[in-house]
């Protein structure tokens, strides 16, 4: 049988068990030109919440009723597609369910042998490549520069402030625990790190960054964003990945400091990582070439237990459970 979870109600703050309904129907047979693909690992992302809503956005919302979104690496078990063998790894966006039939479209390859197939939905995914536009691409880093990275140790923010550490900028970071500050500064080679959870933010970035701040890349939005927009540096940027501390919300917060970017000629951009996938090979290509050389570290927390942990995995996202690219092994 095929366990699936499945949307059945908009969420209002925290999703929660009563919003989702795990559904089991016979494994689909593959027809001429498909193939069966059992899902190996889950993707969790913070964007998952935005698609549970109703609301217009760069993908359209998951229509209740439907298998939750999820990207995936999938293994071909039958196949009737002389593109895909079977025993081959693919990532795709096969949902939160354990097998998915597909005729190919959309699905890329990916091989064991170069690196753990977790990596794929982190570093070597559109994890990874989210961090490399956004900073690259819309941060524009110089060397020298100070550039601040909010939810530092999350999926995209770690890689954010090792590809800043590459660039030549001077990288702080914010998290909300200890031993994360200490794994971003001590493992990844962060400048310094801030708990936001026991620091004053303010002061601590003004310790920190006493120059001023050149790049802000903001995963988290709210009161840390209206914080950093105080010490921003004339044409600074801000590439806007996320907001994790709004998602959830049942009040819209209001930034009050947004005239910063007036007076400093400064940019907040708002960025998709899908309008970068026509150069996604040269980057995923350059990033890989880091990992070998050890310029660029990658870690993925993985989470047993298939689809019927979705939710409990899921959020460990909003509260703070996570470091680095969170997994759920199906």
């Amino acid at each position: 049988m095929n366990l699936q979870c499945r949307l059945m109600h908009r969420p209002v703050g925290m999703p929660k068990a009563s919003d989702f309904a795990f559904t089991e129907e016979p494994i689909p047979t593959p027809q001429e030109g498909e193939m069966l693909l059992k899902t190996r690992y889950i993707s969790l992302d913070p964007a998952m919440r935005g698609w549970m809503n109703d609301v217009k956005s760069y993908l359209p919302p998951v229509k209740l009723g439907d298998v939750m979104r999820a990207g995936t690496i999938s293994e071909v078990v039958a196949s009737n597609n002389s593109n895909f063998a079977v025993g081959e790894f693919v990532f795709g966006s096969a949902g939160v369910q354990d097998y998915l039939v597909s005729n190919g479209k959309d699905l890329m390859k990916v091989s064991p042998q170069l690196a753990p197939l977790p990596m794929f939905l982190g570093t070597l995914g559109i994890t990874g490549l989210t961090a490399y536009f956004g900073l690259l691409h819309v941060g524009l880093p110089k060397a020298g520069e100070t550039l601040v990275v909010s939810g530092a140790a999350g999926a995209v923010g770690m890689i954010v402030g090792q590809i800043g550490k590459l660039k030549g900028c001077h990288v702080v970071g914010i998290a909300g625990e200890k031993e994360k500050c200490e794994y971003v500064v001590n493992e990844l080679g962060f400048d310094a790190c801030i708990n936001y959870k026991v620091e004053n933010v303010g002061k601590a970035l003004r310790q920190h960054c006493p120059n001023g701040i050149d790049i802000y890349f903001d995963n988290v939005g709210g009161e840390i964003l209206d914080t950093v927009l105080t010490q921003i540096n004339k044409f600074a940027r801000i590439p806007l990945c996320g907001a994790i501390s709004q998602y959830n919300a049942t009040e819209s917060y209001a930034p009050k400091n947004y005239l910063s970017l007036l007076v400093n000629s400064a940019k907040l951009e708002g960025f998709i990582v899908l309008n970068y996938m026509n150069q996604a090979l040269p980057a995923i290509q350059e990033m890989a070439g880091w990992l070998m050389e050890g310029k660029l570290k990658s870690r993925e927390q993985i989470v047993q237990g298939g689809v019927k942990e979705f939710l409990p995995t899921l959020m460990m996202l909003f509260e703070g459970k996570n470091t680095g690219k969170l997994v759920l092994e199906a």
